[in-house]
């Protein structure tokens, strides 16, 4: 595990594994340079990926503890770690770490100072809390799946981004990150409740916003940007590519319509929505009378916000993200590097994902355990 230089070195962090949200924050966590320790079972459960644990890289960057929770003696060991700590973070359905004796009260009485992330996609709390659910779930309830889709479509599932990340890891990372500030000037930890309904509502802001004022239909593909408007959407080439348009400003939508060769098209004005099906049917044809990679090199210089929309495959290779490392190969696997950047302390994958276990005896023993505890320990189950 190389030496951590992130804005976070020197924090330490248990992660209670899971799948989803949590091990997400947990990367994102130690790739700013905090030491997560990772708590395993000896079996990886029944919502992870199958295959080999090295291309799990939702779990790189922290070391494997494997712990049988439901032996007394593996909780007394987590218990032991937390004094040392300064933030847990768990995904268990609500009262789940309660019941095996790790929860906020028994980990706070071992550490005041500590900080408790608890992931949930319907909360701590209310009628739906102890429900299972999955993100799609959570950005349904929330009116985020509801918007997101084509005119006259069905609603699009938007990958897992939406809810598990976006509405659930990056809150929970946001949300201790700011209790361990406070916790610094207070001496007290305290809960964090992350709950991928609320972050996936908050994430709505700007669209509830102006739904409110009447700028927004709460019609899928009607408005400015699920589709609706043609200078901000998806067209398809001639070699069945897509190019991307962002165009909403005034002097990149003239530019886009020069760029398309549309100047004596005879368009309605750029607003007026009652002309935006014309205005669409001619962006399309035209856009179909070029290869994707043609239009992109046409466009270079010309401030119209275009850009290729590129497979999995493809992103990695495309020069601006070479040139910004945006992606790096770890063990012969590429995959997003570390964001956001910092000009002095710059976060790094502090290592490739673990086997469950990997580095058992090993944390134990940079946690302070001696040698015959561990011993004792593995004699006991408690460590698998």
């Amino acid at each position: 595990m190389s030496k951590a230089k992130g804005p976070l070195a020197g924090i330490r962090i248990i992660e209670l594994g899971g799948v989803g949200p949590v091990p997400f924050a947990a990367l994102l966590l130690a790739d700013m340079g905090a030491e997560v320790i990772r708590i395993d079972r000896a079996e990886a459960g029944d919502g992870g990926l199958p295959g080999d644990p090295r291309l799990h890289l939702l779990n790189r960057g922290r070391r494997s503890l494997a712990l049988d929770l439901k032996n007394p003696k593996a909780v007394e060991t987590v218990l032991r770690l937390v004094r040392g700590a300064d933030a847990l973070i768990e995904g268990f359905r609500p009262g789940v770490a309660e019941r095996l004796g790790l929860g906020p009260e028994e980990c706070q009485a071992a550490n005041p100072r500590l900080v408790y992330g608890r992931m949930t996609g319907w909360g701590q709390d209310g009628p739906l809390a102890r429900e299972p659910g999955h993100d799609i779930n959570y950005i349904a309830l929330t009116g985020v799946l509801h918007s997101v889709g084509q005119a006259g479509g069905p609603p699009v599932i938007p990958l897992n981004l939406a809810g598990d990340f976006g509405g659930g890891s990056l809150y929970l990372v946001m949300g201790v990150l700011g209790t361990l500030l406070e916790a610094r000037g207070s001496g007290r930890g305290q809960v964090v409740d992350a709950a991928m309904v609320d972050g996936s509502a908050s994430l709505m802001t700007l669209i509830y916003g102006a739904l409110a004022m009447g700028y927004w239909k709460d019609e899928r593909g009607a408005n400015r940007l699920d589709s609706g408007a043609p200078f901000y959407n998806v067209y398809e080439t001639a070699d069945g590519k897509h190019i991307g348009i962002g165009a909403n400003e005034t002097r990149f939508y003239r530019n886009a319509v020069k760029l398309l060769g549309l100047e004596d098209a005879g368009l309605p004005d750029q607003h007026d929505k009652e002309g935006w099906p014309l205005i669409r049917e001619k962006f399309a044809e035209a856009f179909r009378s070029r290869t994707r990679d043609e239009w992109v090199a046409l466009a270079e210089g010309r401030e119209v916000c275009i850009a290729p929309v590129l497979s999995l495959h493809e992103a990695p290779a495309h020069p601006h993200l070479r040139a910004r490392h945006t992606f790096v190969e770890v063990d012969g696997v590429i995959q997003p590097a570390p964001a956001p950047r910092f000009s002095r302390t710059p976060g790094a994958i502090q290592c490739p994902p673990a086997r469950p276990g990997e580095h058992s005896d090993a944390i134990l023993a940079d946690w302070g355990f001696s040698g015959p505890e561990i011993a004792a320990l593995r004699d006991s189950g408690a460590v698998a």
